[in-house]
Parts: structure tokens; sequence; C-alpha cells
């Protein structure tokens, strides 16, 4: 079974190889590069997390069942479906006993464009996964990413754009056929109430104010803005905040109290358990680390 990736090293809970890859000015400038790939053949006992990453960490079930918890949800994912780690974003999978080894490959990008092209795939923070997007296709898009990765010794221009033409690649074949491609289109009184939400989100607003804006009540409002956008309003506007509350933590000197108030909290105490329940670190613990 080891023969099937080659160059496998033990691990205490894998079969792994990790490969490792430096982005120079080309790939930035593209803005999506590769970081890190590897392949695993789980062992039983197999179990990563909880953990939180920097950048965009795909992964392909290649063989056997995993377990996959993110957001306080847990799904079982099977040979053909595809996961995604997101940034500061917290996860926990896990290996489900199974007739088959669990067998994985996985790619890390990064990159303001990565994100963007993860979601015309269906790929979501609030849907990290794909079922059944696995063909060859992309088995051998992601094959000749990581061979590329392993045979850079130094980077180059050349290195750089083929690399770039294989993740292209790979990300076209991760997107569902045109027909089923569900590309949300929220209708003009949704986007004035999401336009709304992102002038005064850091007021302290509520749901039931943004449904008096649209003029309706708040369950209806509540439950056409979920189907249209794909997350409550309230899950809106606090994305909205904490996205805020940790730019103003990183690259501002506002104390703790100061960014609560600044951003409609109505004192330090709300604040902070709401940052915790987002991001699963402290306000200062966030701005220590650096991110």
């Amino acid at each position: 079974m080891l023969d099937f990736f080659g160059g496998l090293q033990e691990y205490e809970h894998e079969y792994a190889r990790f490969i490792y890859y430096t982005p120079g000015e080309l790939d930035r400038e593209a803005q999506l590069w590769p970081i890190r790939g590897g392949r695993t053949i789980a062992k039983p006992n197999y179990r990563v997390g909880p953990k939180r990453i920097e950048c965009y960490s795909l992964h392909f079930v290649l063989g056997g069942e995993l377990a996959f918890e993110y957001d306080d949800r847990r799904i079982e994912l099977r040979r053909g479906d595809v996961f995604c780690l997101f940034p500061e974003q917290t996860y926990h999978y896990y290996i489900v006993p199974s007739d088959s080894d669990l067998r994985m490959s996985w790619l890390a990008l990064d990159g303001s464009r990565t994100a963007p092209l993860l979601e015309l795939a269906g790929v979501t923070e609030e849907q990290p996964y794909a079922r059944e997007r696995i063909t060859p296709r992309v088995t051998g898009a992601a094959e000749r990413i990581l061979g590329a990765m392993a045979g850079v010794e130094r980077w180059s221009p050349a290195a750089s754009l083929e690399l770039q033409g294989l993740i292209w690649e790979l990300l076209a074949g991760l997107m569902p056929e045109m027909s089923s491609v569900r590309v949300p289109q929220p209708s003009g009184w949704i986007r004035e109430c999401m336009q709304f939400m992102d002038l005064h989100a850091t007021e302290g607003i509520t749901v039931r104010q943004v449904a008096e804006f649209a003029g309706m009540h708040r369950s209806y409002f509540s439950n056409a803005f979920a189907s249209q956008v794909g997350i409550p309003p309230q899950k809106y506007i606090q994305n909205i905040r904490m996205k805020k509350a940790r730019r103003l933590l990183l690259e501002t000197d506002a104390t703790v109290t100061e960014i609560a108030l600044s951003l409609g909290y109505p004192n330090l105490y709300t604040f902070t358990r709401a940052f915790k329940s987002y991001y699963r670190a402290a306000p200062l613990h966030v701005r220590t680390a650096g991110g």
C-alpha cells in the first residue's frame, strides 16, 4: 500500500510525505501560490486537531472515510470528497473505521485569489467541503503539482509559471458542471440590506433594525436573507464586526476596550466573549501572536 504514494515516512498517526514551496515575486503577483503539500496514509489512530492555519489547505480524500468537524458541526467524508481548512478557523478531523485505508493528498494555497476561486467551486467557510469532486483530471493535476513542487530545488520564473498553470487546472477541475453551479445572486433589496449592514454593523445594529430598513417582518427577512446569501443576517453582521476587530488589534494600538466600544459592543466583557467564540482565542492573544 505504501508504494501507491511512494517515499512516505512513518509518524505517530500516519505515513506521510511533506513537500514545501517558497513563493517568489511572480507567484505573489498572480495572487495565488502553493505553500506546501503532501500525501498521507492514516493509521487506525489518525486524528488531527483541533488546529488552525494561516492559509487555505485543500484535502483530497482518495480512500477510506473520515469525520470532519468545524463550527460545531460534524460531517463524514469519503473517497471522492474534498474539504478545505480556511485561515483562522478551528478544525478537527479523524479517521472513521471502514473497509479501506484512509488515504489523502493535500495542497495548501495562499493569495487573495484563493477564496473567490474556491467559492466558485462551492467551497466556502460556511461549507468547507464538496462531495464527489475528485475526478481523474483533479487527481492528475494534484499529483503534477506535488511533483513540480518536489522538483523545485531553487525558485525560478519557469517553475513559478508551471505551478500557476497546474493550480488553475486543478481549480478548474473542482468546478461543478455549469448546470449545477449555484452562484449567489442576491436580489436588489437583499444587496441594499447587505450595504446597510456593511455601513452600520459597527454601530450595534440588530437584525430587527435591518428588517425594518427592508420594510418586512424579522422572521421573513432572516429566512430570505439566509436563503440568498448563504448565512443568517446575524452571522453576516458578526463577520463584519469580527474581521474589523482583528484588523484593529493587529494594525492599531487601540485598547481592547476602545475596539469593543468602537464596534458597537456595550462593554468589554460582551466583546471579549464574542471574539473568543468566533476566533477561539482572546483578543490580547491574537494581538500578541500577531494574527
